[in-house]
């Protein structure tokens, strides 16, 4: 057994505990991030490739300010989206968000498809305004709710190229929903967008497009014209342990709201007030673009690859093992990651930091493997795992009778996507969201016909009840049994010539680790 030394001061920072740390800025780091990302168009799927102009002109839309969608609607997906994000996610942190008195513009990265969107809703719970890609909008199923959600369309760049519209109808939809999109921020509604303009898998911000920005400032405008409130930007954290799994952690944090410039112009103001979509100068909107990419930036991986951001995690963690207080939350171990990135760790702890990482994720694994005295847990939780069976055992025929369809086509569809592995989550999320809007309350009145005995109204709820808390108790067996597994990996990886390499690099970067008097 390796002796793990704690003495030092938990309440310092880890920068602090980290020898040779470099002191160049941050901010120096993130322009010249900003200068190299990403700016990639979107590999568009079968879906973005197929448009439907007939449905996009029936769109509900709104230049008065009103909100476009349909508030009983929003009422039952609020409801929804609750259930929706318990299935999804296992656990989850949401910080509170900043107080603004107008209207407030979403941004985040966009990893996660449209689970992303949902994690902002759910920190908010109130109807939003959003703009997406056009085929969301017309689909089938997706396309219906969308709608009514007052979601508004856009014909992106990509697509313009690749012939699916023509230039004069994708400008008169993508000026249709701006200006829609400016009302109704402008009058205080919030609003989620993905600036980048497309979901992707990598660790760092793409470069942003800038109709986000051409919206807000025109909805700042708006709003100062009709004496309301300014609206601000505010940038949120998505944090997920691991984007492209079921079931896995979740943290939201929100960075320091932007405020939004407004234009001296009264003719562009006036035109805007009018209803006739009029372009904001570039001199105004590249500046706040810019902002927008360092403020996001600072609050997302930043990564330049997955492996280097398990490294930090890695980092963190061993830091605050020596400090005696090891993360006990996924929240504290975004924050140590950070802390390891802004502090920006000498090359040879790095690398070696890499390489363990590595080895815990060749086996599914990450920091949260190690024990209180950083080594490999070698405990395995059989009690966990059968308590996990007997749970998913009582209640699936409930399970399987509510939720087997969805959860059957949820999975092939997330693994057989031809949009990546970012949409994997977007069909366990349409499974979440469509089971207790409609697959539950379809059993709960099969059941209430079939077993009617004095008040229909009364069964039925007792019904929908008992689905929901047997779903619930199945995902909890679930866990228990995914937590039993993973006891099982770990023991396998602390057996292994893998694992002792593991111990070998863990102790080469406790030596890089300083010990506070």
């Amino acid at each position: 057994m390796r002796t793990r030394q704690s003495s030092q001061n938990p309440s310092q920072p880890l920068s602090n505990r980290i020898g040779a740390f470099s002191t160049t800025t941050l901010s120096e780091a993130y322009v010249a991030d900003s200068q190299e990302a990403p700016d990639l168009d979107p590999a568009l799927s079968s879906g973005a490739m197929n448009i439907n102009p007939r449905k996009l002109e029936k769109v509900p839309w709104d230049h008065s300010g009103r909100h476009p969608g349909s508030r009983p609607f929003w009422a039952i997906l609020l409801w929804v989206v609750d259930i929706a994000w318990s299935i999804i996610f296992r656990r989850s942190q949401i910080d509170p968000t900043p107080e603004t008195k107008g209207g407030a513009v979403f941004a985040s990265i966009h990893i996660n498809g449209l689970v992303d969107p949902l994690a902002i809703v759910k920190s908010q719970r109130k109807p939003f305004v959003s703009i997406g890609r056009h085929d969301i909008m017309t689909m089938p199923v997706i396309g219906w709710m969308t709608r009514r959600m007052g979601s508004q369309p856009v014909i992106r760049r990509a697509e313009l190229k690749g012939g699916v519209s023509d230039p004069e109808f994708a400008t008169k939809i993508n000026q249709r929903s701006m200006l829609t999109m400016a009302n109704c921020i402008a009058s205080g509604h919030p609003a989620v967008v993905m600036p980048e303009g497309k979901s992707h898998q990598d660790s760092k911000l793409h470069a942003l497009r800038t109709g986000t920005l051409r919206f807000t400032l025109n909805a700042a405008s708006i709003a100062n014209s009709r004496g309301l409130p300014t609206p601000v930007i505010q940038p949120v954290g998505l944090h997920y342990r691991c984007h492209h799994w079921f079931r896995t952690e979740a943290y939201i944090e929100f960075g320091e709201p932007i405020n939004i410039p407004l234009m001296d112009d009264p003719l562009h103001n006036s035109k805007l007030v009018d209803g006739e979509w009029t372009e904001p100068p570039a001199e105004q909107v590249i500046p706040l673009r810019d902002e927008l990419y360092e403020k996001l930036s600072k609050i997302t991986p930043n990564a330049p690859d997955w492996e280097t951001y398990r490294a930090w995690h890695l980092l963190g963690h061993l830091s605050a093992i020596k400090g005696g207080s090891r993360p006990s939350s996924y929240k504290q171990e975004v924050l140590a990651a950070r802390e390891i990135r802004d502090s920006n760790p000498p090359n040879h702890l790095l690398e070696r930091a890499i390489e363990a990482a590595d080895i815990l994720h060749s086996m599914d694994l990450d920091a949260t493997a190690l024990d209180e005295n950083a080594e490999v847990d070698r405990r395995k939780s059989f009690a966990r795992g059968l308590v996990g069976a007997l749970l998913m055992l009582v209640t699936a025929p409930i399970v399987v009778i509510s939720s087997g369809l969805q959860t059957l086509a949820g999975w092939y569809q997330g693994d057989n996507s031809d949009e990546g592995i970012d949409a994997r989550t977007t069909h366990h999320m349409i499974g979440g969201v469509f089971s207790p809007l409609l697959f539950w309350p379809v059993a709960s009145l099969a059941f209430t016909l079939l077993f009617t005995l004095s008040n229909p109204l009364i069964e039925f709820a007792f019904a929908f009840t008992s689905i929901l808390v047997a779903n619930f108790i199945f995902l909890r067996g679930y866990d228990w049994w995914v937590d039993f597994r993973t006891s099982l990996r770990r023991a396998k990886l602390a057996h292994s010539a893998s694992g002792k390499r593991l111990e070998e690099l863990i102790d080469e970067i406790e030596s890089s680790l300083v010990v506070l008097k």
